[in-house]
């Protein structure tokens, strides 16, 4: 097994949001190990969220299985269930189906990390839990509307 090394891995930042909901997540940067591993089943990404910076808007996923673990900080773990401090070895997971929105959030004045494996489906539809939105994502690449399909407004991501 080929081993990684991380310091050639670019992270990079940005976000396939609309409009100004990218914005949230400007605090957050990752390097895709399994993608520079030549992985194709499932996605690994060691994430890293500056201060006060946000994993992602909370959602959930239809068709994929998401799995956190805590490299190094501290960071909020927010779901349906409340917020939940993670410390570095602390896990979660959210299987494919279960609407329970979630993101991380860091909370301290420090960077924090962590690693993330999810399943990599044909297609998938993500839904946000706080705002009128989903996502689907298939050969065409991503595309938001709002849940029941129709499109978004410019209010909605923030446009003016």
């Amino acid at each position: 097994m080929p081993k990684l090394d991380l310091t050639e891995i670019p992270w990079r930042g940005g976000s396939a949001y609309p409009g100004k909901l990218a914005e949230a997540v400007a605090g957050r940067s990752s390097q895709r190990l399994g993608d520079a591993g030549g992985l194709t089943q499932y996605g690994v990404n060691l994430v890293r969220l500056e201060p006060g910076g946000l994993s992602s808007l909370r959602h959930y996923h239809m068709e994929q299985d998401e799995f956190l673990i805590v490299v190094s900080g501290s960071c909020t773990l927010i779901d349906d269930d409340g917020a939940h401090e993670m410390q570095p070895g602390d896990c979660a997971s959210f299987p494919a189906g279960d609407a329970n929105g979630h993101h991380l959030k860091n909370n301290t004045e420090a960077p924090a990390t962590f690693l993330v494996v999810g399943t990599r489906t044909e297609t998938e539809t993500a839904y946000y839990s706080d705002l009128d939105m989903m996502v689907t994502d298939d050969a065409d690449g991503f595309s938001f509307t709002r849940k029941d399909g129709s499109p978004l407004t410019a209010d909605q991501i923030g446009d003016d």
